[in-house]
């Protein structure tokens, strides 16, 4: 009987929200803080502003769970002569890769001149103005993405006064019902002269190998006077969507006098068009080339530069309504990305793992030039790679202070330091 009143006095105290034993604690109620355990779905309680967007905003709470987050690396190519970089060869702005023919293709900005640029008032006809005057496209095939071979030019400056006579740049590729386009920048005078101004001009053959056809008429015009496109289309990039051409292209605007670079879009049946611009445009509002994929049923956007929302991967459903889907380092520049669905009217886009991308001003603004180079990423529905979901790519200290502050800063701040040593002190 002692025993028995012993047992349910123990076990009365156990059941007390007092009692320190392990036994007071069921295992199965949940936490009143935040669970140690990140959720994969949302959990069903009141969240921060924070933890509300790490789960509606992005596609998963970890970016190693997210698809659309990776890091990005980067090897440098073969087979390329850039004459000692002393800034008269440059190659810039690749396309994206197509694979013909059993082997890989990319196009490109290719600029060899006499000198470097020299500027808008110091060019002429042969001296270019910047990295991008005076360029013609030429494309390169490669039977491993690492090792180019070039083949030389595809679309040739035309003679003035047809569109591009002064530089064709930028290009990008479109295959539509077996026939190849070129899009690019045609500019009819030197960059800098009032900006960066331009249409878009176009090319076509039954080959990647060409022979090209020029257009010689403008397919993406600029805007109208007073509307944000009135003077650039820059960057045009074809992707077929919905099973028409959705070509995005950015624009140079504001200028107050530092520039504002968003992307646009504009829609045709048919590669040489009727293109019509989208009336939400811009649709994306940061970024300086563009770069975009199929992804599942809608349209990825590597958000690159400029803007409030640069450094991005953007997913919209609908490929116009885009919203940010993770935060990235190291973001390759002028990517050309290597899509095997990009012109196959998918619903089910797979995403990209390599391309082609550029660095500019590779040794000094006096020998002003551009390099190819390769990236590789998992931006992918079928690849699962841990180490490019990886955080904080590491960057050397001596790149930092690579980003040290100019004349003007320092004697602010010494200026500030004086002020400060000369005021009264309190008592």
């Amino acid at each position: 009987m002692r025993v028995t009143v012993l047992f349910l006095g123990v076990l009365m105290v156990c059941l007390s929200s007092v009692c320190p034993l392990p036994c007071c604690y069921a295992e199965d109620a949940p936490p009143k803080g935040f669970p140690f355990k990140l959720p994969k779905e949302k959990p069903d309680r009141e969240l921060s502003a924070a933890m509300e967007r790490n789960y509606t905003a992005y596609p998963a709470p970890r970016p190693e769970d997210n698809e659309l987050y990776s890091l990005f690396k980067y090897t440098p190519l073969k087979g390329f002569d850039y004459h000692g970089h002393d800034g008269t060869i440059s190659r810039r702005d690749p396309s994206k890769v197509i694979f013909a023919n059993g082997k890989y293709y990319v196009w490109y900005t290719h600029r060899h001149t006499p000198t470097s640029p020299k500027g808008a008032k110091h060019c002429t006809d042969t001296i270019p103005s910047s990295d991008w005057d005076l360029a013609d496209i030429w494309y390169a095939t490669s039977e491993d993405g690492f090792t180019w071979t070039e083949q030389g030019v595809a679309v040739p400056r035309p003679p003035k006064p047809q569109v591009g006579w002064r530089s064709v740049t930028t290009t990008d590729i479109l295959i539509w019902q077996g026939k190849y386009y070129l899009y690019y920048q045609g500019f009819m005078e030197a960059s800098g002269t009032r900006g960066d101004d331009c249409p878009v001009a176009v090319s076509y053959a039954d080959s990647p190998d060409g022979p090209w056809t020029a257009h010689n008429k403008i397919v993406i015009p600029n805007g109208a006077p007073g509307e944000w496109d009135q003077y650039s289309i820059h960057d045009p990039y074809p992707l077929v969507y919905k099973g028409k051409i959705y070509l995005y292209y950015k624009s140079d605007f504001d200028g107050d006098p530092r520039l504002v670079r968003m992307q646009g879009l504009a829609i045709a049946d048919h590669p040489l068009g009727p293109f019509k611009k989208h009336p939400l445009n811009p649709v994306v509002n940061s970024g300086h080339e563009t770069t975009l994929f199929p992804f599942k049923g809608g349209i990825v956007a590597l958000v690159h530069g400029d803007g409030n929302e640069h450094n991005t991967v953007q997913f919209a459903q609908d490929g116009v309504n885009f919203e940010i889907a993770s935060i990235v380092s190291l973001m390759p520049i002028a990517a050309g990305p290597f899509i095997p669905d990009a012109f196959t009217n998918t619903r089910d886009g797979r995403g990209i793992t390599w391309g082609l991308s550029h660095f500019t001003n590779y040794t000094n603004w006096s020998q002003n030039h551009a390099i190819l180079t390769r990236f590789d990423c998992d931006l992918s529905l079928d690849l699962h790679d841990p180490e490019m979901k990886r955080h904080r790519p590491y960057v050397r200290p001596d790149q930092y202070f690579k980003q040290g502050l100019n004349r003007k800063q320092r004697q602010r701040i010494n200026e500030a330091n004086r002020a400060l040593r000369k005021a009264p002190r309190a008592n």
